[in-house]
């Protein structure tokens, strides 16, 4: 007895058939895998905004830099040269970390400082470095902006 024609046609077309749905799983788990990489990939990015973020913030909010955000500061930014690029890891050191301490040590040296003329020029060297330092929350939005847009 031989099988009905539309049974071989069904059968003929279910290897196709599974093909087909095995690959359309496939695709969407590696989508899936993409835009976990994605997601990773931002949160550990957005970490490091965060930080230089908070370390910006400290200092504009007490006038001062304290050695314990400034312990805070260089293994949160660590990363950013394999996580962003090399151009925000030298950021962070020249343009950042290098003012704080300049800020830090200004800050330090006035305590001692007697004279008026002195003591005046070191608090205008310290305004000078905390307006650079408050225009960081827009070099680094500027910076970061590239790498912390999820695009679908």
């Amino acid at each position: 007895m031989t099988e009905p024609y539309w049974t071989q046609a069904l059968t003929a077309l279910l290897t196709p058939t599974i093909l087909v749905f095995g690959s359309i799983i496939a695709y969407r788990q590696w989508r899936i895998a993409q835009n976990k990489l994605k997601l990773d990939l931002f949160e550990k990015r957005f970490q490091v905004y965060d930080v230089a973020r908070g370390f910006l913030s400290s200092i504009m909010t007490s006038g001062k830099v304290n050695d314990e955000d400034l312990n805070k500061f260089l293994p949160g930014t660590r990363e950013a040269k394999w996580l962003l690029n090399n151009d925000i890891a030298t950021y962070f050191f020249e343009q950042i970390w290098t003012n704080a301490v300049k800020l830090q040590t200004l800050d330090t040296l006035l305590k001692d400082i007697r004279v008026v003329d002195e003591r005046k020029k070191n608090v205008q060297q310290q305004g000078e470095i905390k307006k650079l330092l408050m225009a960081q929350f827009e070099v680094l939005d500027e910076k970061f902006g590239p790498f912390l847009k999820l695009g679908h």
